[in-house]
């Protein structure tokens, strides 16, 4: 299998769920719910786009004429599969984005 996957692996984000200070996501914004609102779609932004790739990547062992045993026997769909399973869920990298302030966003309704 080669390396050369398109995705930025993220090494910040931790592998599980974290207990955070909720004082501290209201920083950028003063708004917990607009924090959260900006977090969510960027998780959702990071999981579009992992999504696309990995789609991408297993296309290229998509066959006309399936067979049984070519399905168990494909290793390297297996590995890429691994991959995407270890990488760390888009949420945890959507919070770790915006705590680190690095996610754009802008609220229309509060530039007028």
């Amino acid at each position: 299998m080669n390396n050369n996957n398109n995705i930025n692996k993220p090494t910040g984000p931790a592998s599980s769920t974290v207990t955070r200070d909720l004082r501290e996501l209201d920083v950028n914004t003063g708004n917990i719910y607009e924090s959260l609102v900006i977090m969510s779609k960027r998780a959702n932004q990071i999981s579009n786009n992992i999504k696309e790739e990995l789609h991408q990547k297993l296309s290229e062992f998509a066959s006309s004429n399936d067979n049984l045993e070519e399905i168990f026997e494909n290793r390297e769909q297996i590995e890429i599969s691994k991959y995407y399973e270890k990488l760390p869920k888009p949420t945890l990298v959507a919070v770790q984005e915006f705590l680190e302030d690095k996610v754009y966003y802008r609220n229309p309704t509060k530039e007028q």
